[in-house]
């Protein structure tokens, strides 16, 4: 199952259209948590919202993940250690306030299960491919550092 998530707190139509209208032709079910778009999905099963351990158990059946640029959303991949396509929201789209998302793809670009979508054309194919998981022995030794870290500013805490 391929599960897309777009985060709850700004729509994502585009990314939530192609996913839909790629469903068809593709060899597995899609599974959309929706947030606050206003493009209703006819080819896969969706939520808006999900609660943790609805988000969970779809993150642990998912055999591919396909997302926005959080970061937040990265790490629970990296733990649940499932390869994720980002597709990053555009400022120039209305998508974001800023291309901050454009920049984490830059940064994870190349790491080990992280896959990058920045056209249309690109997420297509990302999504009828077989996606590598992340090979967890040969990240970076302090990335348990950097993951404590980023779990840190995401629940609002100092580190």
């Amino acid at each position: 199952m391929i599960f897309v998530t777009v985060g709850t707190q700004l729509p994502f139509d585009r990314l939530i259209a192609l996913a839909d209208e790629a469903a068809p032709s593709l060899s597995r079910p899609v599974f959309a948590q929706i947030g606050v778009c206003t493009y209703t999905p006819r080819n896969v099963e969706y939520s808006a919202r999900l609660t943790p351990l609805e988000f969970d158990r779809l993150f642990s059946q998912a055999d591919m993940i396909v997302s926005h640029a959080g970061i937040g959303t990265v790490l629970t991949a990296q733990k649940y250690r499932k390869p994720i396509v980002l597709f990053p929201r555009r400022a120039a789209l209305g998508e974001h306030r800023n291309d901050h998302q454009l920049a984490t793809v830059n940064a994870l670009e190349g790491r080990s299960g992280v896959y990058i979508a920045r056209t249309e054309d690109e997420l297509r194919s990302l999504l009828g491919s077989t996606l590598t998981p992340p090979d967890m022995e040969s990240e970076h030794p302090s990335r348990e550092k950097l993951k404590s870290a980023l779990a840190n500013i995401i629940a609002g805490q100092k580190s």
